[in-house]
């Protein structure tokens, strides 16, 4: 048997590393480190106001539209199929940055990019439906590299390119869609999940609800996690010979909203999900508005017009470090369920000092250096958050937590985008906004550092009393399990 034998025939490597090869092209994009020097440069020439306080909202409010329906047809069609519009609309995105002129395009182009992020969810949650719950960490670790490998690559070559050949940005957007089109052909060869998680028959749905009550938490197994692109069509008349009435029928819907509600009441039935998911939607808000701002905030410190663009180079040691962090998480064992609360509150401080550095330097080389602290202490934490949330829950419901999370987070990034942001409320200054989004991650670090730390003192000093909580969190889940 070949190495392609071997590894299609694992009960989780083979999928692990074609989405991780997904990955790693998706984000391998040689222009995003560059993209408000080119928008606000000669060749789309916007003015750095209009992309601040009304073109970037576009694309917030536009993901918040599009999200929940997107997480529904993620379930709905099983993840791949998704996956593969995720790689298209990344294809049209720079389509459109290369070739379509003027505002009305770019506004377009930030709906467009909506679809990509929104189906983030589908890549996120589609291993945990395909793989065995034991190699949820290690896959999540991956998953994580290869993406960062992807965008550090992306960006060198970026940085690269700029400084040393001084290409035009609009052969840095034609590179970087080859490479993107490389991704969307990639994903036509990740196997398709066997089932639904929430949209399936009545005897599978039975099943599955079984399965749920005579098994611990986490312990669920899908039978056979993975099936072949050939087997789809088999796959179906699986679920038709079970007793489906049909995708679309009122009863399936009225069952997948039964095992939605289900779901739901598995996962925020523990407090120490709870808590997870809560750090998780919060920093994820915050990370996503500074990620989405910080290259206005660098050309704000030096424009990039009269001086030399160094972005490419920060996203790559940023990315670089990320990565490393994620691999490393996913081969070391920690009690997190002790420590991982205070760790969330320290690493939430010290990104909040970076993030008050970004906001109040006039050194762009000391911006630099807090959004690199920033950003990987962001990696770090949302790995862990990751596969702790994972692997404490079964399938339906971490697919089903990911998307609430995102949900959350986003909604909390639009109302801060619509009350400091958007030029038709406040519409404040780059500067302004930085010191606002400070404020935010030293709630947030404050509120995890008492958590964390009352969680340590009490598993400290009475270890029985920690053992009794975790048994009650744990049965309450359970209880949650059987209604």
């Amino acid at each position: 048997m070949g190495f392609s034998e071997k590894l299609k025939s694992s009960s989780w490597a083979y999928p692990t590393a074609v989405l991780s090869l997904y990955g790693f092209f998706a984000n391998c994009r040689v222009a995003e480190p560059f993209l408000t020097p080119y928008l606000i440069g000669p060749n789309k020439n916007i003015s750095g106001e209009v992309v601040t306080n009304y073109l970037f909202p576009i694309w917030t409010y536009s993901y918040l539209a599009f999200l929940f329906p997107v997480f529904l047809l993620t379930d709905f069609l099983r993840h791949k199929p998704l996956i593969m519009v995720q790689g298209f609309f990344l294809v049209t995105n720079y389509v459109l940055l290369c070739f379509a002129p003027g505002l009305p395009a770019m506004i377009f182009l930030q709906v467009n990019y909506a679809v990509v992020t929104s189906t983030e969810v589908a890549y996120f949650s589609y291993i945990y439906s395909v793989i065995p719950v034991e190699n949820y960490q290690r896959a999540t670790g991956y998953l994580r590299s290869a993406m960062l490998a992807g965008y550090t690559i992306g960006a060198s070559l970026g940085q690269m390119l700029i400084s040393l050949a001084e290409v035009d940005y609009f052969y840095i957007n034609a590179i970087t869609l080859g490479i993107v089109s490389v991704a969307f052909l990639v994903s036509f060869w990740l196997p398709m999940p066997q089932r639904s998680l929430f949209f399936k028959g009545k005897k599978d749905a039975a099943e599955g609800s079984q399965s749920q009550r005579e098994g611990q938490l986490g312990a669920y197994r899908p039978e056979e996690p993975v099936t072949d692109v050939d087997e789809v069509g088999l796959g179906k008349e699986k679920m038709e010979h079970n007793g489906s009435a049909g995708w679309c029928s009122m009863e399936n819907v009225a069952t997948a909203g039964r095992l939605l509600w289900q779901s739901f009441r598995e996962s925020y039935s523990s407090r120490h999900l709870i808590y997870w998911s809560l750090w998780w939607a919060l920093a994820t808000s915050g990370y996503v508005q500074i990620f989405n701002y910080i290259q206005l905030m660098w050309n704000h410190i030096e424009p990039s017009t009269t001086s030399s663009v160094y972005n490419g180079g920060v996203e790559a040691v940023c990315s670089l470090v990320g990565a490393a962090a994620a691999f490393s998480v996913g081969h070391i064992k920690v009690p997190w369920a002790v420590w991982g609360e205070l760790a969330l509150g320290l690493f939430s401080a010290i990104a909040t000092c970076a993030v008050f550095l970004m906001a109040l330097t006039s050194s762009i080389w000391a911006c630099y250096a807090g959004y690199v602290i920033f950003k990987s202490c962001y990696m770090l934490l949302i790995t862990i958050t990751t596969f702790q949330i994972a692997s404490n829950l079964s399938m339906e419901c971490y697919a089903l937590t990911f998307g609430i999370n995102t949900f959350v987070a986003l909604s909390l990034q639009t109302i801060i985008t619509g009350i400091f942001v958007d030029e038709a409320a406040l519409g404040l200054d780059i500067v302004t906004q930085f010191i606002i989004y400070g404020s935010y991650y030293a709630a947030i670090s404050v509120l995890f550092l008492i958590r964390g730390t009352y969680t340590a003192c009490v598993s400290r000093c009475g270890p029985d009393l920690s053992e009794t909580k975790e048994l009650e969190s744990n049965v309450e889940v359970i209880s949650a399990e059987r209604l």
